[in-house]
């Protein structure tokens, strides 16, 4: 398994993508894709309120855009970085990606796929399971949804 601190660079990008999403309304969450090299290929942002598309979760835009990057929809060799725990759509997203590795900061206690209500990236029973690797900058990308949220009270 990858150690943590590896990611923090690029969980900071996510971060960042997390930030902007902010402007339009959207819940801050950021999602990079990195090719095998560390490159990034693909970014998204929360987008539901900006589009107006319920699909339009950061992980699915980031998938998307590194899909259209490298011209082909497996992204084998990949690894999805995003700054909160995915949700049933986009942990499936991810293993119909084809990623080899999720890496996520903050747990979701309340709509988590990776562990916390459901573990649908390593369900034995789908055809793939990417490498997980958990709470990366998870403090930063907890304290940003709650301030988040503390606004909108």
């Amino acid at each position: 398994m990858s150690p943590a601190s590896t990611w923090d660079e690029p969980m900071r990008l996510a971060l960042d993508e997390a930030r902007a999403a902010v402007a339009s309304g959207d819940v801050p969450v950021g999602a990079v894709v990195l090719d095998g090299s560390g490159a990034v290929i693909g970014s998204g942002r929360n987008g539901r309120e900006a589009d107006g598309d319920p699909t339009a979760h950061a992980e699915v835009l980031a998938l998307r855009a590194a899909a259209a990057t490298l011209g082909e929809w497996r992204l084998d060799g990949c690894t999805l970085v995003v700054t909160l725990e995915p949700c049933t759509m986009c942990a499936g997203a991810t293993v119909l990606s084809r990623v080899d590795r999720l890496v996520f900061g903050a747990y979701d206690e309340k709509a988590g796929a990776v562990g916390s209500l459901w573990d649908v990236v390593r369900d034995r029973r789908l055809n793939h399971r990417p490498e997980v690797v958990a709470g990366v900058l998870a403090e930063e990308s907890a304290q940003l949804l709650a301030e988040f949220f503390a606004g909108q009270r």
